[in-house]
C-alpha cells in the first residue's frame, strides 16, 4: 500500500485541523459573495466545551462546501483544505485498492450509489454522442436483472433504453446465451453503443458479476461498449480476497476494458449516510461538464453540485484510523463469520446463496417462517407478497449471539 496508512488519533486530528485552517471560517473570516455560511447557532448549540476536542464536528460546523470536481483543474479555493481531504480519500482507493496508476483518474465523494452509477450513465452517454456522434435511441444500459434500481431510474432520468440479462436463480450467473441473444436483437433494433454496469456484489444476493463475459459478447457482436463497476456494496469488501496473483480477470483498473467504479463508504465502511464515491479513469467525468455553471470556480461535472466536505473528512478518518492491514483483518472476521453462519444453514439443509468473497447470504424464502422474517428483520426480495428470498447480511454490529438466535429459531420449526 503506497497511500493508505493506519494514523494515530493524534495524527488524524492535526490532520483534519491543518485542512480546516485551510478552509473557510464563516464566523471571522470576510467572505461576502458566498451563498453559505456556517450552522445557525441560533438553532444549532455550537458553543459547547467538546468540539475542540472533534475536528470532525468543527467542521460539521465550518459547513465547507465541496462543491465541482477536485482531482483536476480548479476549485472554489475557500474550501482548499477539505478538498485536499477528500482528493487523499481518493488517492487510497484509485490506487491502493483498484489499482489505477498515478494521476489516471478522476472522482469525487457523491451522496450515494444510487448518484455514482448514474454519473456514470451519464458521463458515457454523453461521450457516446460526443466522440461517436451517437443519437439518443442508438445508445443502451445493459445489465443483468439482479442489478440496482439506480439503472432503470438512470435510464429514465437520461432517457435511455434498458435491457436486464436474466441469471441463473441458483449461482445468480449471468445466462451467457441470454446475453448474446440481448445483444444481437439489440443491435438489430439499431443499437450500436453499449453502457455496461456490471455488478460487484448485487443489492439483494451479493453476486459477483464477471465482467469478461460482457467483453466477450459485445465484441464477438462488433458493438462499442464501455464497462461501469457497480462496488456500492462490494467495493469494500471483495477486493481484500479477489485481487491476487492468481486472478486472471481482476475487477479494477489493472482490467483495461473496466471505465469507472461506484463504491458507498456508507455501508460497509460505516461512514454517515451521503458518502457514495465515483472512480473513472481521467478524461472521461468532463463528458458531464456543466459549462454554463461559470460562477462554480472550476468545472462542476457531478450530479449533485454541492457536497459537504464533512463527509469527506469522515471517510477520511475511517480509512486511516484502520490502515490497509487493520481493514483487512476487519473483513476476515466478518467473512469467518459468514463461513460459519453457511455451516449452520448447510447442517441444517437450508438452500442459500453466496459469494464466498462476500457477508452476504440469500436463504430460499420456504425456509425461513414470515414471523421469524419479522421477528429478525431480515430483508425479501419483493414486499409486494410472496418473497423467494431473504437477505441476511454479516455487518458489524452482527454478532455471533444474534446468528445463534436466529438459528435456533430455525431449528424449533
Amino acid at each position: 500500500m503506497k497511500y493508505w496508512k493506519r494514523l494515530t488519533k493524534e495524527q488524524q486530528n492535526k490532520r483534519i485541523r491543518e485542512a480546516l485552517k485551510d478552509t473557510v471560517d464563516f464566523e471571522s473570516d470576510i467572505s461576502l459573495g458566498y451563498p453559505a455560511s456556517k450552522l445557525d447557532d441560533k438553532v444549532f448549540n455550537t458553543d459547547v466545551s467538546f468540539l475542540k476536542d472533534s475536528p470532525l464536528l468543527q467542521a460539521f460546523v465550518k459547513n465547507p462546501n465541496n462543491i465541482g470536481c477536485h482531482t483536476f483543474g480548479e476549485s472554489e479555493h475557500a474550501f482548499n483544505g477539505t478538498q485536499q481531504i477528500e482528493r487523499e480519500v481518493l488517492q487510497v482507493l484509485a490506487v491502493d485498492i483498484f489499482y489505477c496508476n498515478e494521476e489516471k483518474y478522476d472522482g469525487y465523494i457523491a451522496t450515494g450509489g444510487t448518484e455514482a452509477n448514474i454519473e456514470a450513465l451519464w458521463v458515457y452517454r454523453n461521450m457516446f454522442k460526443k466522440e461517436y456522434q451517437a443519437k439518443q435511441d442508438e445508445i443502451i444500459i445493459l445489465c443483468s436483472e439482479d442489478s440496482h434500481y439506480s439503472m432503470p431510474k438512470g435510464a429514465n432520468l437520461l432517457d435511455l433504453d434498458i435491457a436486464f440479462v436474466p441469471v441463473d436463480f441458483e449461482t445468480r450467473e449471468i445466462l451467457t446465451d441470454a446475453l448474446d441473444k440481448i445483444i444481437k436483437t439489440q443491435k438489430e433494433n439499431g443499437k450500436k453503443y453499449f453502457i455496461v454496469v456490471s455488478n460487484m456484489a448485487t443489492t439483494m444476493f451479493g453476486s459477483v458479476d464477471d465482467p469478461k463475459i460482457y467483453t466477450e459478447a459485445l465484441r464477438k457482436n462488433d458493438v462499442e461498449f464501455r464497462i461501469h463497476i457497480d462496488g456500492a456494496f462490494g467495493g469494500f469488501i471483495y477486493p481484500f480476497k479477489a485481487n491476487s496473483s492468481k486472478d486472471t480477470n481482476r475487477i479494477d483498473f489493472s482490467n483495461p476494458d473496466i471505465s469507472s467504479i461506484t463504491i458507498d463508504a456508507h455501508k460497509m465502511l460505516q461512514a454517515p449516510y451521503g458518502t457514495g464515491i465515483f472512480l473513472c479513469r481521467k478524461g472521461l467525468i468532463t463528458y458531464a461538464a456543466t459549462k454554463e455553471a461559470q460562477y462554480v470556480n472550476g468545472t462542476d461535472v457531478t450530479v449533485s453540485g454541492s457536497r459537504s466536505g464533512t463527509n469527506a473528512i469522515a471517510v477520511w478518518m475511517i480509512l486511516f484510523s484502520y490502515g490497509f492491514y487493520g481493514w483487512f483483518e476487519k473483513i476476515s472476521i466478518l467473512l469467518m463469520r459468514t463461513d460459519w453462519f453457511c455451516k449452520q444453514l448447510d447442517e441444517l439443509n437450508i438452500k442459500y446463496y453466496r459469494n464466498p468473497r462476500m457477508n452476504i447470504i440469500t436463504i430460499h424464502a420456504k425456509y425461513v417462517p414470515e414471523a421469524i422474517a419479522n421477528k429478525y428483520e431480515l430483508v425479501p426480495d419483493t414486499h409486494n407478497g410472496n418473497p423467494k428470498w431473504y437477505k441476511v447480511v454479516i455487518m458489524d454490529h452482527v454478532e455471533l449471539d444474534d446468528l445463534i438466535a436466529f438459528i435456533d429459531a430455525l431449528k424449533e420449526i
